[in-house]
């Protein structure tokens, strides 16, 4: 079976299953394929779904505004969101189409306005400045692509200062209270249409001023969990920046620092463990919603905190781990709205939701956790036609609108990830050994699957099969190891270590450089290679789902 996925695989064309239907599509798909990406499987609609969110991807890459391609929103929304088109939407395409991503960043560097505002969406009509909609720290995007692609000064330069500019603003603006916390003003700042945590609070800032909130709202100015965990994980990687371009990265520390104490200080409710809005009244908004994801997302807290969260909210059935995951309210609130044929985060699954998870639970080791995230989803966009923006948390249906780039790269990241070949960082390779699992109704997913990946003039070839997980470099066999694991290596495909990857502890040999390794290895348990060896560097155990 081995051979006859790798002979699928090579015989796949991109250009033969995507066409060029906009004159600049030709160009996109010849970045598409200096990325070598290919995906191949042996049964189900995966693959064909696949291609197909590629084709509705470059419909998504259009110029604004002159003849650059940047990314957009898609579907519905006319433009490119600073929360997620020029956020975390461009961090995962970076990894297929750079060039793309990248000038998505600079575009909303070029808009800054003069006070160092960021606009929060650029439109053919011109940047606009009417709210702040912060969710993934844009630093953090920007350094993860730099970092992929061979650390650009002039562009990180032209990013950092930028950001800095409006790392002051938000200080000036939205810090009214004095608490350090930063301040919702509207429920579009958050992007969070809808929720019940902004219920009484008008959509948009005062008179459309980023800078104003309503006087006359009994509840105005918020203490926001979300959009302070956003700038304590923005100055963080700001202080990297200073660093990599010869400055001192201390302030930026600091700053950050204080952003997270004054994070747990106001929006924290330690009994709880939750993070809540803190209102002007000094009342905590008892609303659980995706909020507590986002602010993990950023980085904040240990891993003892997450798993108890983990425990606690992510992985349990009564709050947030529907059949597909996650909602955007708790499911026992009594508020949760399970529709998902309008664009609210009332209660449905959101794909941005799906994007921003990987990073939460990868930061924190819990790999095995995750797939149970990928698993369903995958399986309900193995069906997907229109690649809308929210999900039946029941069904798995497709919801509001289409063509939407965040669905579209859920896809694209979820199945690199489970079994694809994905760069990290600036010298690192996952080859992961898992099959998608046929979840709904016993319809098979994928069958067996191949994927393909160029990397520093290098073919890689990694084909999943229930018993192996197969790497080829050049066309050549290189190594071969049981299913369930992680095999990283550097850029040059030399072996670096294994993570489990499944419940199951994983048993067998890896062969490599024409030695075999023998292998026992636990789910999320990190086994490092060196002299021929596999060493134990961390062993975390497994969090399982909870009930009530």
């Amino acid at each position: 079976m081995i051979e006859v996925m790798l002979n699928r695989l090579r015989q796949i064309s991109v250009q033969d299953r995507v066409f060029a239907e906009k004159t600049e599509d030709q160009k996109l798909l010849v970045s598409w394929n200096v990325s070598g990406v290919k995906f191949a499987t042996s049964a189900g609609h995966l693959e064909d779904t696949y291609y197909s969110a590629l084709q509705k991807l470059l419909a998504c890459i259009k110029p604004m505004g002159g003849d650059k391609l940047i990314l957009q929103e898609g579907g519905n929304y006319l433009g490119c969101w600073l929360e997620s088109t020029g956020t975390i939407n461009a961090e995962l395409l970076s990894r297929f189409i750079p060039a793309v991503s990248e000038r998505t960043y600079l575009a909303f560097a070029a808009e800054q306005r003069q006070d160092g505002l960021l606009p929060y969406k650029l439109t053919e009509k011109g940047p606009s400045f009417r709210q702040i909609q912060l969710v993934t720290p844009l630093a953090r995007s920007v350094w993860n692509h730099d970092q992929l692609h061979g650390k650009n000064k002039s562009f990180l330069q032209t990013m950092y200062k930028a950001m800095s500019r409006y790392d002051e603003w938000i200080t000036k603006y939205r810090n009214t209270r004095g608490t350090g916390c930063v301040e919702a003003f509207s429920t579009f700042d958050t992007g969070h249409d809808l929720s019940p945590r902004f219920w009484h609070v008008p959509d948009t800032p005062y008179k459309n001023d980023a800078a104003s909130y309503h006087p006359d709202s009994p509840i105005l100015p918020l203490l926001a969990p979300d959009l302070t965990a956003n700038i304590y994980c923005q100055r963080k990687y700001l202080s990297l920046m200073a660093e990599e371009l010869g400055e001192s990265g201390a302030g930026w520390k600091a700053k950050a620092e204080t952003s997270l104490e004054c994070l747990f200080q106001y929006c924290y409710d330690e009994e709880e463990m939750f993070f809540y809005d803190r209102d002007r009244n000094d009342e905590l908004v008892k609303v659980q919603s995706d909020v507590l994801l986002r602010v993990m997302a950023c980085e904040v807290g240990n891993r003892e905190l997450f798993d108890k969260i983990l425990r606690r909210y992510l992985l349990n059935t009564s709050k947030f781990f529907a059949k597909y995951p996650f909602t955007s309210l708790a499911m026992d609130d009594p508020r949760f709205d399970p529709f998902s044929t309008y664009n609210t985060w009332g209660g449905s699954s959101n794909f941005l939701s799906l994007i921003r998870a990987p990073h939460a639970f990868e930061y924190h080791h819990r790999y095995v956790e995750l797939t149970w995230v990928q698993y369903p989803i995958l399986s309900a966009l193995s069906r997907a036609k229109r690649f809308g923006q929210t999900l039946s948390p029941w069904t798995g249906e497709e919801g509001f609108t289409e063509s939407y780039s965040p669905s579209i790269l859920c896809l694209l990241d979820y199945v690199e990830r489970l079994c694809g070949i994905m760069p990290v960082g600036s010298d690192e390779l996952w080859f992961t050994g898992l099959l998608p699992v046929d979840m709904d109704h016993g319809e098979e997913v994928a069958g067996e699957t191949a994927y393909s990946r160029t990397v520093n003039g290098l073919n890689y070839e990694l084909v999943n099969t229930q018993e192996h997980v197969t790497i080829y470099q050049g066309g050549v066999l290189y190594i071969q190891a049981p299913s369930g694991i992680r095999l990283i290596t550097d850029r040059s495909g030399h072996l670096k270590g294994v993570i489990g990857m499944s419940v199951r502890t994983v048993k067998g040999e890896i062969f490599y450089q024409g030695k075999s390794i023998p292998l026992r290895i636990k789910g999320n348990e990190m086994q490092c290679y060196s002299d021929g060896k596999l060493k134990t560097e961390r062993d975390i155990g497994i969090i399982y789902p909870t009930y009530r």
